[in-house]
């Protein structure tokens, strides 16, 4: 058991080691590029001008039984830029990361989220070792987002879109996550959540976050309705989250925004804050969509409990998957999605599969 614990405890650090060392990179530019202008991306196309708000809400009210339990809730607001108006610093730094598409046109993103987690019985006020750990988290994030857009040279059947993510925050009671939910519940008449003396111990989280994503793979149009495929890839590090993910997305309706499916809170199967409709046809659109996304856990603190102090926690699965399926409609300058998440097992001895839905409404101005 003291060598499990010391494997348990020189994983998070290594993991924080690693997103610390990424971060001193993006912040300590060499001298030469700090001098240095940030050249013009390579993509030829007419950058878009707008800005983007998106507000995305994740709850399990929408399964069947409306049962409180294990991922409960997540909220998060992200503000995204118009194209090519990053400073010129953050282009330096997308420069400097070598395997970011810093030839595409570049926006920056800012988000804030709170996600929540419980056990299945949300009104034993006893601590629950066997259920998943009572944990909030409240974090705020700035990326940066590289779309080379369709017909980018060399590759001109499908788009690219590498998103580089900083991400600070803090678990804990620090999250306010009990105020949240006994708030919302008294509300909506909810039963009250007695647990959360049980929750896991303050603690500060930092991760960065890299995904990779592909639009228009094997593309297909017949009588004015269009279908394609977005497989995507990517990873965090960090003392918090530590993970791998691969996964993949279809698409099928009129009018294919230049998007990459809905946003999502992270762990998720990455979509875009971001959409641009299609100017040239009806000001109504849409498309129905299903994903699939495989995630390999090295940590994740909301089941392995702090880093540094004791607190609750349940054996992790290393390997989890998510199978989503839902719709989109695009009106003018407006996005609504629905999905609904259908996640495995994310720890041993867990009692069943969880599913919840997943609603966001995206503007452009």
């Amino acid at each position: 058991m003291p060598q499990q614990n010391n494997i348990r405890a020189r994983l998070p650090l290594a993991a924080f080691f690693c997103a610390s060392t990424l971060l001193a990179g993006l912040v300590a530019l060499p001298a030469s590029a700090q001098e240095n202008t940030a050249k013009g991306p390579q993509s030829q196309r007419t950058p878009d001008e707008k800005w983007g708000v998106s507000l995305s809400v994740e709850n399990d009210l929408f399964v069947e039984n409306n049962q409180d339990r294990h991922f409960t809730n997540g909220v998060r607001l992200a503000f995204i830029s118009p194209e090519d108006s990053a400073p010129a610093d953050f282009l330096n730094v997308a420069k400097e990361v070598p395997f970011f598409a810093s030839n595409g046109r570049i926006r920056t993103s800012y988000a804030l989220g709170q996600s929540m987690f419980t056990p299945s019985d949300i009104e034993i006020a006893d601590n629950q070792p066997n259920d998943r750990p009572w944990a909030g988290y409240l974090y705020g994030s700035v990326g940066l987002l590289s779309d080379t857009g369709l017909g980018y040279e060399g590759h001109e059947d499908y788009a690219r879109i590498d998103t580089l993510e900083l991400t600070l925050g803090v678990v804990g009671p620090a999250s306010l996550a009990e105020q949240s939910q006994k708030f919302v519940h008294k509300l909506i008449d909810s039963p009250e959540p007695k647990g959360w003396d049980n929750q896991i111990k303050n603690e500060p989280v930092i991760g960065i976050s890299y995904e990779r994503k592909y639009r228009g793979w094997a593309k297909q149009e017949l009588l004015g309705v269009e279908a394609d495929l977005t497989p995507s890839a990517g990873f965090t590090l960090g003392n918090g989250f530590t993970n791998a993910e691969v996964g993949a997305m279809a698409r099928i309706g009129v009018d294919l925004p230049a998007d990459y499916g809905p946003p999502r809170i992270r762990p998720s199967l990455p979509g875009s804050d971001f959409f641009k409709p299609d100017t040239e046809g009806f000001p109504l659109s849409g498309y129905l969509f299903a994903g699939v996304v495989g995630r390999a856990v090295a940590r994740d603190i909301t089941l392995d409990g702090n880093t540094f102090a004791d607190s609750n926690s349940v054996d992790k699965k290393p390997l989890v998957g998510d199978l989503q399926v839902g719709f989109a409609v695009i009106v003018g300058e407006a996005r609504i999605t629905y999905t609904h998440v259908y996640r495995t097992k994310e720890f041993y001895g867990q009692n069943g599969t969880d599913q919840f839905g997943a609603i966001s409404l995206s503007m452009r101005f």
